[in-house]
């Protein structure tokens, strides 16, 4: 049943109307047509119902628009009518369990949800002044990223990698592990055989039983894609809103920025960095913001970033990893190696770490880096066969741990992991660590005496 105000949208029609006066790849211009931007209208065509469409920009005084579907029917003259212009969401728990398109509605064959609330799609982000501490770590049930990157409840993160390198299972694995209360899932511009794999494989029944999934894929307008990060975003702000700790995954925000990129372009913006417009690295900020902690409740976010060509500092890449609180980065080289999740330590970094975790935690934490960055800097060396044990006490230690520590960040899609247990597997290899480090001074140290008894009894 429609609520009073989708009644009232239906049964008191908008006087502006206008005509559509030319098409421009996926783009129309209407004429007489002054609505604002970001405005939804209904263009009329010739067979088929009226296709839905936004205001995204003006030129040579005639109004663009860029349209949900296909402009298939679609002719010079046809009549533009303003539908409204405000951007409202349906939303309630009965959204668990279900797969949602970018506009709302559920896409998984089941009967549409009965929603008694609704949510704006563009909502500003909650005051800095607002925003209390985060002080209490989220476990994400991945134990490379709970002991090494632990991240706080209200923290944004982002996920680096290539293609083809794992992100999708790791995020599957935090949906189904995480001890959040909500879990909301964006795919943005996916394949659409991806979706029902990431379901039923990656999610799986009890991972879907407390998340939402928003879906856009990658035949869908442009448009689209970019909404459904915003309906993700705002369905996860209605669930802080009820006082919950949520985990929002996003998968992914380049194929977003390539969403807006497309826009921008068609909306006569020029080209800056690499083909990108300004609106894109205007709207990033725009919706990473709106994640975090309020007085309420927590959005704990995680980004996933698909790198070009494995580099680090392409512009999405660059621009993102300066705005989120912190990365983790999938190597590919591990990946290659069979070594899931392939999250490399050494190149990520979480910036509240500090806050929601233990001094002793953080130190065991360093010492598991020194022990990975000792191995890492002397590798070829000890590749081939040119090391020679005893020339540093970190190195041998790596050489002796590596498996141990491997073996301890390796983890299967099928084992979960608590923050507890990731915590205790790490404080239990900082002290094997250092019970190695301290056997190797005390050999020294008796090497060095028993060198100097005999030049002692000589003189």
């Amino acid at each position: 049943m429609l609520d009073f105000a989708e009644q009232l949208e239906h049964v008191m029609p908008t006087a502006l109307t206008g005509t559509v006066a030319r098409t421009t790849g996926m783009t129309v211009s209407a004429a007489g047509f002054p609505a604002p931007v970001g405005a939804l209208a209904q263009i009329e065509r010739e067979t088929g119902s009226a296709v839905w469409a936004e205001v995204i920009g003006f030129r040579d005084q005639l109004t663009v628009l860029y349209p949900f579907t296909d402009l298939t029917g679609v002719r010079h003259g046809n009549r533009v009518r303003l539908s409204r212009t405000t951007h409202w969401l349906h939303v309630g728990d009965e959204l668990l369990g279900r797969v949602i398109g970018a506009d709302g509605n559920a896409v998984d064959g089941r009967p549409r949800p009965v929603l008694s609330e609704r949510t704006s799609f563009s909502r500003r982000p909650p005051h800095p002044c607002d925003r209390p501490r985060i002080d209490r770590p989220l476990a994400t049930g991945v134990r490379s990223i709970d002991a090494l990157l632990t991240c706080g409840k209200g923290q944004r993160m982002g996920i680096f990698s290539g293609s083809g390198v794992g992100k999708s299972i790791l995020l599957g694995m935090m949906a189904r592990y995480t001890d959040a209360d909500v879990i909301v899932i964006a795919m943005i511009g996916e394949r659409g055989r991806e979706v029902n794999e990431f379901l039923q494989r990656d999610l799986g029944p009890e991972g879907l039983a407390k998340s939402v999934v928003v879906v856009a894929t990658s035949n869908e307008p442009a448009l689209m894609r970019v909404k459904a990060a915003f309906t993700a975003t705002a369905i996860a702000e209605y669930f802080r809103d009820q006082g919950k700790d949520v985990l929002l995954l996003m998968d992914s925000l380049t194929r977003f920025a390539f969403a807006q990129r497309e826009i921008g372009l068609a909306a006569g913006e020029p080209p800056t960095t690499r083909g990108y417009p300004p609106s894109v690295f205007g709207v990033l900020p725009k919706l990473v913001e709106r994640a975090g902690r309020s007085p309420r409740g927590s959005i704990t976010a995680f980004y996933s970033v698909l790198v070009e060509g494995d580099d680090p500092n392409e512009p999405i890449s660059d621009a993102v990893r300066g705005l989120l609180d912190g990365h983790a980065w999938l190597s590919r080289s591990l990946a290659n190696r069979g070594h899931y999740p392939a999250v490399d330590v050494l190149e990520s970094l979480s910036r509240l770490m500090p806050e929601v975790t233990s001094e002793e935690h953080q130190q065991a934490a360093f010492a598991l880096r020194e022990l990975l960055a000792a191995y890492r800097d002397h590798e070829d060396l000890i590749s081939i066969g040119v090391y020679r044990r005893g020339s540093n006490k970190s190195v041998d230690a790596a050489i002796e741990m590596l498996d141990e520590v491997n073996t301890y960040l390796r983890q299967s899609i099928e084992q979960p992991s608590t923050l507890e247990e990731a915590r205790d597997g790490l404080l239990e290899l900082k002290r094997k660590y250092a019970d190695r480090m301290a056997a190797a001074a005390r050999q020294a140290a008796q090497a060095s005496a028993s060198q100097a008894a005999p030049n002692k009894r000589e003189s």
